[in-house]
């Protein structure tokens, strides 16, 4: 006896009705998750660029408040006038501690040194040039545990620069998650992803000192220069190394960027 006929107005079966909704949740499910590794992937992607991105308007300051330093030179005025306008000529590009009031310059690169150093640097410089009455300020980078700090605070005659920089609001965030004076342990981690990016696995200074010698800027502690002391630096080789927020969200591993740049005091009168 022949099977009967389907008609063609009979819906589906409740079989193929469980395979086709099966099929659809398997298809969602699938989308769900490229769609959430997607969302984790452009989450830590962001904020990558987002370290970046403040990493390199850090790094751009600092280059321009070196290369400003020292200026105006005290040479902008008289000698008879010159004491009376202290606030408003810098007397060195580079102020230093201890022994900056005393005018007793540091060693550059030792321990005398409290700044400059690897980690701290403090730039006395007009920040406003194209207005010729303002005063002389102090600009001062600190690194604080992972964050580097900057503070401005307005030149006056014989205070310590170190000590008007430390006053309570002066110094504020201004770059997150620096790692150049990591751990042992997290540098260990970080090679593993980034070897280049520690050399013999050690911490890596924010400031590097170049010092000026009679064949042009040598680093401040090679045994060619001379003079040592902070009033003699010519130029500034900053690096920085930045940790963004989030790992990667397949590794689990931390994403860095380094940034390198040259600020060079470019006052002849200095």
């Amino acid at each position: 006896m022949p099977a009967p006929k389907k008609s063609p107005d009979a819906g589906f079966t409740i079989i193929e009705l469980i395979v086709a909704l099966g099929i659809f949740l398997v298809i969602i499910g699938a989308a769900f998750t490229l769609l959430g590794t997607s969302q984790q992937r452009y989450q830590s992607d962001s904020q990558v660029l987002n370290s970046f991105q403040e990493a390199r308007l850090g790094m751009d300051q600092i280059v321009r408040d070196v290369n400003d330093a020292g200026f105006p030179p005290p040479s902008s005025f008289t000698a008879s006038a010159a004491p009376f306008n202290a606030i408003y000529f810098a007397s060195t590009p580079f102020a230093w501690s201890p022994g900056y009031t005393s005018n007793t310059p540091c060693i550059v690169g030792t321990s005398s040194c409290a700044t400059p150093s690897d980690i701290d640097l403090i730039v006395e410089t007009n920040i406003t040039p194209q207005n010729p009455s303002s005063p002389v300020f102090w600009v001062r980078y600190q690194l604080q545990g992972q964050t580097l700090y900057r503070g401005v605070a307005q030149k006056t005659a014989f205070h310590d620069a170190a000590i008007d920089t430390s006053q309570p609001g002066v110094m504020v965030p201004y770059v997150q998650n620096v790692m150049n004076h990591a751990s042992p342990a997290q540098i260990a981690q970080f090679q593993a992803s980034f070897p280049n990016m520690f050399p013999s696995g050690n911490q890596v200074p924010i400031f590097t000192y170049y010092c000026d010698t009679s064949t042009g800027p040598l680093p401040c502690t090679s045994p060619l220069v001379i003079n040592t002391s902070p009033q003699n630096i010519r130029s500034v080789a900053i690096t920085l190394i930045v940790m963004s927020a989030l790992p990667d969200p397949q590794s689990g591993q931390a994403r860095l960027v380094e940034l390198n740049g040259l600020g060079r005091r470019i006052n002849p009168n200095q």
